[in-house]
C-alpha cells in the first residue's frame, strides 16, 4: 500500500530520536511505498543534510512554516492562487462571497476558543461519550470552511492577519462565555494570536490536497504527531476519505503547555492558544481510526483531551540493541563502588537532587564514587545549569588526597561519551555498577531502556513512564527526595548479587518490549489492519504488480457466493451471482468512502 508520513519539524531533515524512529519505520516496512509531507520548522532545519532515502519512498514534499505564505514553496500562494491573486498588472484580493464565507467560518472558530477547556470535552472525553459540545462543533465548522475556502480560492495569510480578523476576534472575546483571561485580550494580543494561528493552519493552504501527486494518491496518512503535523490528515479524510493513523510518543497537548510557560506570550494569547490547540487535539483523536502512544503515560494524557479509549494503542518505541550485546551478555555487574548517571545534562534531569542524594552515601560509603557523563542540552538553560551542578560538587566534596604529598581528588566527575575514557555509549554505562535516573520531568525515558539493555541495576525516581518500564526490574523513589535516592543506590551497592539479578531481568525486559523489531511488527499489523477496513478507491490500485489481485483491494464479502447475495431477480446457475455492489474495487470502495468521509 502507499502511505503518506506526515512530520512536523522531523524526518527526513531533524537529527535524534525522531528521525531515527521515522527512517526505522520506512526501512522496517520495505513492502510499502511511503511519501514523505513534512513541515519544516526552521532554515536551519532545512540546511542540515537530508538522511539518505530508501527505494521505497516514492517522493518528498516539503512545507515551510517560518516563512511568509507568499514565500512558502508549498503554498498555492507561490503559485499565484492564493488570497491575493494576481490578475494583469496588479492584485485582487477576495471577492465579496469569499469574504463573507471567510468571516462566517473565522467567526466560528474564534467562538470555539474563546471559552475554557471546562465547556465540554471531546467525544471521548471523561463523561462526555456520544456527545459534542458547541464549541467542538464550531471548531469543526470553522476550520473546515477555512480549508474548504483555501482549496477553492486560494490560502489564508492575508486574511487570517487582515483587520477583519482582528475585529472577529476581538468580537469572541468581549462576547457573553469568554474565558475571564480572554476578556483582557487587546489588540496587540489579538495581533499576536493571528500571527501564531496563521503559523499553525499553514497546512491548510497546502498545494497537497489532489489525487495525482498529493495525499489524495495515498491509501493511508500516518501522522507522527498530534497537532500541526496531523491536520493535512485531517483533510486528506475530509476532502477524499483518506483513513488517518496518528502517533505520539509523548502526548502533544502535554506538550504544547508545557512550552506555553516559558513562551514569551501574554497571558491571554497563551489562553486562546491552549484552547485552541485543546480543540484541535479533540478533533485530531476524534477522526483518527487508531491513535497509538508511545506508553501509558501518554494514553491516559490522550484520553483527557477526548481520544475514545477503544482506539488508543501502546506501541512503544522502538530502540537498536545490537550496541549493547556484548555488554549485556558478559555477566559483569560493574564496579562495587560507583554510581553513574548518563544523559543530557539540563534543569528537568535535577543533578541537584543527585549530588545531595550522593553526600548521603559517601558518609555511609565512603570510598563511593560518582560518574556523570553527557552534555549540556542545547538552548539558554543547559550551559548555565552544568556550570551550578559542577560548583555545587566542588562545595560538597573537596577535593580529597591520601597524603600531604599527593593530588587531591573529586569523588564526582563530569565527563562527556567520546574521551578517552569514555569512548562510546555502552562504555558509559560499563562505567557504574548501579544506574541513576534522578529526573522530575521525563516521557519515555530512552536512557534507562539503555541501562537495561546492558544489564544494569537501576535506581530511578517515580516520573513519567519509569514504572510502566522497568516494571520490577529495579529501585523506583519519589521525585526531589535525597534521601530515598540514597537509601536505594546504598541497598544496590551494598548487594552484588541483587544488582546482577536486576540487571539480567531489566535486560531480559527490554528486548521483549522495547526493541526494533517489536515497533515495526506493532506498526505492520496496525497498518494491514486499517487498510483492510477502507479498501483501495482507484480500479487500476486493484491488480498488484504481479498481475494478481491486490492484498484488501475488495473487502472480503465481495466474494461470498449464494442466492441471498443476488441483488435482482433468480440467476441462472452459470450467470454472475456476485450483488451490484461487489462488481468491481471502484463501485465497492465508492461506498465506502461515502460512508466514512462525510462531515466530521
Amino acid at each position: 500500500m502507499r502511505i503518506g508520513l506526515l512530520t512536523d519539524g522531523g524526518h527526513p531533515y531533524a537529527t535524534g530520536e525522531s528521525r531515527l524512529w521515522c527512517d526505522r519505520l520506512v526501512r522496517g516496512l520495505a513492502q510499502h511505498e511511503f511519501d514523505l509531507f513534512a513541515l519544516s520548522r526552521s532554515a536551519e532545519q532545512e540546511a542540515r543534510d537530508r538522511v539518505r532515502l530508501p527505494v521505497q519512498v516514492g517522493r518528498v514534499r516539503t512545507a515551510r512554516l517560518w516563512t511568509a505564505d507568499e514565500d512558502v514553496p508549498g503554498t498555492r500562494a507561490a503559485k499565484g492562487l492564493l488570497a491575493r491573486m494576481v490578475t494583469g498588472g496588479g492584485t485582487r484580493s477576495y471577492g465579496r462571497r469569499e469574504r463573507r464565507r471567510f468571516a462566517a467560518h473565522f467567526s466560528a472558530l474564534a467562538a470555539s476558543v474563546r471559552a475554557g477547556s471546562g465547556e465540554g470535552a471531546g467525544a471521548g472525553g471523561p463523561g462526555g461519550e456520544g456527545r459534542t459540545s458547541v464549541a467542538d462543533a464550531q471548531f469543526t465548522d470553522g476550520l473546515y470552511g477555512l480549508a474548504e475556502l483555501a482549496r477553492e480560492h486560494g490560502g489564508l495569510t492575508a486574511a487570517l492577519r487582515s483587520d477583519t480578523a482582528v475585529r472577529l476576534l476581538e468580537a469572541a472575546c468581549r462576547a457573553p462565555g469568554a474565558g475571564r483571561t480572554v476578556r483582557t485580550a487587546t489588540v496587540p494580543d489579538l495581533l499576536a494570536f493571528a500571527r501564531e494561528l496563521d503559523r499553525v493552519l499553514r497546512p491548510l493552504s497546502l498545494d497537497w490536497y489532489d489525487e495525482e501527486e498529493g495525499l489524495g494518491a495515498v491509501d493511508l496518512c500516518h501522522a507522527t504527531s498530534g497537532g500541526a503535523a496531523a491536520l493535512p490528515g485531517l483533510l486528506a479524510k475530509r476532502f477524499f476519505g483518506v483513513p488517518l493513523l496518528v502517533t505520539e510518543h509523548g502526548a502533544q497537548l502535554r506538550a504544547h503547555y508545557l512550552a506555553a510557560t516559558g513562551a514569551p506570550l501574554n497571558a491571554p494569547v497563551r489562553a486562546l492558544l491552549a484552547h485552541f490547540h485543546g480543540r484541535l487535539a479533540t478533533e485530531v483523536y476524534r477522526q483518527a481510526e487508531i491513535v497509538t502512544s508511545g506508553n501509558a503515560h501518554a494514553r491516559r494524557w490522550q484520553e483527557r483531551c477526548g481520544a475514545e479509549r477503544g482506539k488508543l494503542r501502546t506501541v512503544h518505541p522502538g530502540m537498536e540493541s545490537g550496541r549493547f550485546t556484548a555488554l549485556g551478555e558478559s555477566g559483569d555487574s560493574g564496579p562495587d563502588d560507583t554510581l553513574v548517571w548518563v544523559g543530557r545534562i539540563e534543569p528537568a534531569k535535577d543533578l541537584i537532587a543527585l549530588l545531595h542524594a550522593f553526600a548521603e552515601v559517601r558518609r555511609a560509603e565512603p570510598d563511593a564514587r560518582l560518574r556523570i557523563i553527557g552534555a549540556p542540552a542545547p538552548g539558554p538553560e543547559g550551559a548555565p545549569y552544568l556550570a551550578h551542578c559542577r560548583a555545587l560538587a566542588a562545595q560538597l566534596f573537596p577535593d580529597e588526597a591520601t597524603d600531604a604529598h599527593a593530588v587531591g581528588d573529586n569523588p564526582v566527575s563530569f565527563e562527556e561519551i567520546g574521551g578517552a575514557e569514555v569512548a562510546d555509549l555502552p562504555d558509559a554505562y560499563a562505567a557504574g555498577g548501579v544506574v541513576v535516573l534522578s529526573s522530575v520531568v521525563e516521557g519515555f525515558p530512552a536512557g534507562l531502556v539503555e541501562a537495561m539493555f546492558c544489564g544494569r541495576a537501576t535506581v530511578s525516581t517515580d516520573v513519567g513512564a519509569v514504572v510502566e518500564v522497568i516494571g520490577g526490574t529495579g529501585l523506583v523513589v519519589p521525585p526531589r527526595n535525597p534521601r530515598a535516592l540514597a537509601d536505594a543506590c546504598l541497598a544496590l551497592l551494598r548487594d552484588p548479587e541483587r544488582r546482577a539479578r536486576l540487571g539480567a531481568a531489566a535486560r531480559a525486559r527490554a528486548l521483549e518490549l522495547f526493541t526494533v523489531e517489536q515497533n515495526l511488527a506493532a506498526f505492520r499489523g496496525i497498518y494491514l489492519e486499517l487498510i483492510s477496513h477502507a479498501p483501495v478507491r482507484r480500479e487500476a490500485e486493484a491488480v498488484g504488480a504481479d498481475g494478481g489481485p491486490r492484498p484488501f483491494a475488495t473487502p472480503p464479502e465481495a466474494h461470498v457466493l449464494g442466492p441471498w447475495t443476488a441483488s435482482g431477480p433468480a440467476p441462472a446457475a452459470t450467470a454472475d451471482r456476485r450483488p451490484s455492489w461487489a462488481a468491481g474495487p471502484r463501485a465497492v470502495c465508492a461506498g465506502v468512502r461515502g460512508a466514512g468521509g462525510g462531515d466530521a
